[in-house]
């Protein structure tokens, strides 16, 4: 089959690409390298440099394509505060784009990567789908303005399109090198660094961490999945949390404390019902053995 991936030179997107080369499909990826490396291509993949924010360049390369996964973001809390027009250029028209795309070529289904900041804080855990949504910061309403344009585009439209939300996904190929990198990532750069490692809030904090093979997986299912008819929205994450103390405990060194910052969530666990029920999907990484497959690919670079 002939899939498109957006965002595919990026930490998921190019796991994702991988692995739907290896299962033998003809893969094409547009992403425009402001966050993804061209060192996480496959050379087997036909690779676009193109902002997903120009309609008129991307429309072309969706032609005759069968799948869509939509991964391609600015996918920072801090960035999206410090500037929320161009975030909400790329994270929501650039979406709204894809789907279009997507719409006008005939593509039988679009994956769609959402995330579980668009609850924000919840008195109850885990975390359901069908909680009342309650953004914290602009990206995590961008995400869910994308969700609720999924939503209108597989009603009007008739192209399926899913929203997976992910919670905090990490493995090898996570950005360590930008200020605003996943905690792992920023803790494993500051530990080589000989510097203290840095945490937000008492640590306490808890998250439902999954590893990035898992969440391929999910994509992969949701795409296969005869249960989907369009506009589901679903958790892709961990039903078990790990605060950020213990992450810290697990890389190793000194810590250091800082004020919470603004946007933060402070406790995010997946609820897996539909997940399962849908996808028949749940994580098989567990949090102690991704952190470690982390720290050796992180030794090696």
């Amino acid at each position: 089959m002939k899939i498109l991936v957006t965002g595919g030179a990026g930490f998921i997107g190019s796991h994702l690409a991988d692995k739907l080369i290896e299962k033998g499909h003809e893969i094409i990826i547009i992403d425009n390298l402001s966050t993804g490396s061209e060192k996480n291509l496959n050379s087997q993949a036909f690779f676009h440099n193109i902002d997903i924010a120009d309609f008129e360049k991307i429309k072309p390369l969706f032609q005759g394509v069968d799948y869509v996964f939509h991964l391609a973001a600015l996918a920072r809390v801090p960035l999206s505060i410090e500037d929320p027009i161009n975030t909400s250029k790329t994270n929501i028209l650039g979406a709204i784009n894809v789907f279009k795309a997507s719409a006008e070529s005939g593509v039988k289904r679009v994956v769609f990567a959402s995330s579980s900041s668009v609850y924000g804080n919840q008195e109850k855990m885990p975390l359901k789908e069908n909680m009342y949504c309650q953004p914290l910061s602009p990206y995590a309403l961008q995400k869910l303005t994308a969700e609720n344009f999924a939503q209108l585009f597989s009603d009007i439209y008739k192209i399926p399109i899913i929203s997976l939300r992910y919670f905090n996904v990490y493995g090898p190929r996570l950005n360590f090198d930008s200020e605003y990198s996943l905690v792992i990532g920023k803790f494993l750069k500051q530990k080589k660094e000989g510097k203290p490692l840095t945490i937000f809030d008492d640590g306490e904090q808890a998250r439902g961490f999954c590893y990035v093979d898992d969440v391929v997986e999910a994509n992969i299912k949701a795409m296969e999945s005869e249960k989907i008819k369009g506009g589901e929205v679903i958790n892709v994450g961990s039903d078990k949390s790990n605060s950020i103390n213990y992450l810290a405990e697990l890389i190793g060194g000194e810590v250091e404390y800082f004020p919470p910052r603004i946007g933060d969530v402070r406790n995010s666990q997946a609820d897996l019902t539909l997940a399962k029920e849908l996808l028949d999907w749940q994580p098989k990484t567990s949090f102690e053995d991704g952190v470690e497959i982390v720290k050796k690919w992180f030794e090696g670079q």
